[in-house]
């Protein structure tokens, strides 16, 4: 499902997807994704929502909050058969730099300081079956990666997009100063093979997490 930049809808967080845990092979999460993909179009459908997509491809209705999104995607993981947790967990690109300004997080009508936006993805990762955050907070609040990290580090993994952009020098301040436990790997983003190839070395040699992007 599609929020933020890439839909014209109210939602803030940017990208919400479903990951088939559960599955045994490539050609099984393919199945499974159609099917889920294929319920969820059922499900708004039934609900009178739009079932357009957004920049891309997920749905983008337009509704009022992020827990709305979720409670949709959890249900139509049940609808098609399957178990959260066992089967799937979801996924979220928050992309926190759009809504953030001025040392706040304007989400979703409010204005939120970090502790206060931490708070949300507490509750998101406490009432939902979280995988992954990406983007979390703006990628210039270091010390609100730090706290976010000691919080919910051990429980998801919290994705640095913006805050590392596959820069191995970016990348060691955050293993040095615990901000974050995986990396978004992006070859376009630094530009060479070799530096790729550095980054992912960098991540594996201290347990953070590269996510192919």
């Amino acid at each position: 499902t599609n929020g933020g930049e890439h839909a014209n809808n109210n939602i803030d967080i940017q990208e919400f997807m479903v990951m088939p845990i559960g599955a045994g092979s490539f050609n099984e999460c393919m199945q499974w994704g159609i099917e889920i993909y294929g319920a969820l179009k059922s499900l708004l459908a039934s609900k009178g929502l739009s079932t357009a997509v957004g920049d891309e491809g997920g749905f983008a209705p337009n509704l009022k909050s992020h827990l709305d999104v979720l409670d949709l995607i959890c249900n139509s993981i049940s609808k098609a058969g399957f178990k959260l947790n066992d089967h799937f967990k979801i996924s979220l690109d928050a992309a926190s730099s759009e809504f953030y300004s001025d040392g706040k997080y304007n989400f979703e009508g409010n204005s939120y300081s970090t502790e206060e936006m931490i708070s949300v993805y507490e509750n998101i990762c406490k009432n939902y079956p979280i995988f992954s955050i990406e983007d979390a907070l703006n990628e210039e609040d270091y010390e609100g990666w730090v706290k976010i990290t000691n919080k919910l580090g051990s429980k998801i993994r919290l994705v640095g997009d913006d805050l590392f952009v596959t820069n191995i020098q970016k990348l060691q301040t955050g293993i040095d100063e615990k901000q974050a436990n995986s990396i978004l790997i992006k070859l376009n983003q630094i530009g060479t093979v070799t530096e790729t190839l550095e980054a992912i070395k960098l991540a594996t040699e201290n347990n953070f997490a590269s996510i192919m992007s």
